[in-house]
């Protein structure tokens, strides 16, 4: 049974080696309005582009005036819109 401390200490060697998992922002929160602003920037847009940049602003207004759940409605729409439009 030797070979048993050295399995432990394998075991617990990779739990601590994980990475952190990447910190979300809360859904109604600035920092998810201005992930999802950077998201829709950098989407490719082909088709339908006015439609994307106009609901882009209105999402980025919106946050920026304290109204983050319409904000972000509206941003998710864009980024809806755009990637549905690429693909």
């Amino acid at each position: 049974m030797r070979s048993l401390p050295i399995l432990i200490v394998l075991i617990a060697g990779t739990a601590f080696a994980q990475p952190a998992p990447q910190r979300i922002p809360p859904p109604d929160s600035d920092d998810y309005c201005h992930s999802l602003i950077a998201r829709v920037a950098a989407a490719p847009v082909n088709g339908n582009a006015d439609v994307v940049r106009d609901l882009a602003s209105e999402g980025e207004t919106l946050c920026a005036n304290g109204q983050s759940r319409r904000g972000i409605a509206k941003l998710r729409r864009a980024l809806r819109i755009a990637l549905i439009h690429h693909g």
